[in-house]
């Protein structure tokens, strides 16, 4: 695949880097400890790749030619992203760790779904029709993909939030 199929654009570019970033960070705060110094950084590094991320998105229209249905996914996003950084940025309630983190968690889901999606954008032979929109197959692949991810992290979140739980109700008797 040619650079150029990637990114058409500056806001493209600057679209781009910010999913990688947000996908790294987002990844790592996810996997590391919870509550340190540099889960701290990290989470403000992945929220700004976030705010990024979701306002270039509003100036991307190649898929639709205008608004289309990434952007009321990106719209979720944002509200997701509020609602998660709103707790730990005001800690107005007890439980606002947990509110954090159960908001951060499914707005870094959210984002690998996002990634799903933007992936089956990028087999336009196979998902596009010759005018460039997409076809019946896009949405299959994208449900599918995004069903997947959606899965996998239900899965790890019915697994893992007891254990998370105990610990933000912890810190948030202290």
């Amino acid at each position: 695949m040619h650079f150029s199929a990637l990114v058409s654009s500056l806001t493209g570019m600057v679209h781009l880097a910010s999913a990688v970033v947000a996908m790294a960070t987002g990844l790592w705060v996810l996997v590391r400890p919870k509550g340190t110094r540099t889960h701290r950084r990290m989470g403000y590094v992945y929220a700004g790749a976030m705010a990024v991320l979701n306002l270039t998105a509003f100036l991307i229209y190649r898929l639709y030619g205008g608004f289309g249905i990434f952007h009321v996914f990106a719209l979720l996003s944002i509200a997701t992203l509020t609602a998660g950084m709103y707790p730990v940025l005001t800690r107005k309630r007890p439980d606002y760790l947990l509110q954090h983190f159960n908001y951060m968690y499914w707005s870094v889901i959210g984002l690998y779904c996002a990634f799903m999606a933007e992936t089956f954008t990028r087999l336009p032979a196979v998902v596009l029709d010759e005018a460039g929109r997409p076809m019946t197959v896009f949405y299959w692949f994208v449900g599918i993909g995004v069903g997947i991810v959606m899965l996998i992290g239900t899965l790890a979140y019915r697994r893992y939030s007891p254990v998370w739980t105990a610990q933000f109700g912890e810190a948030a008797q202290t």
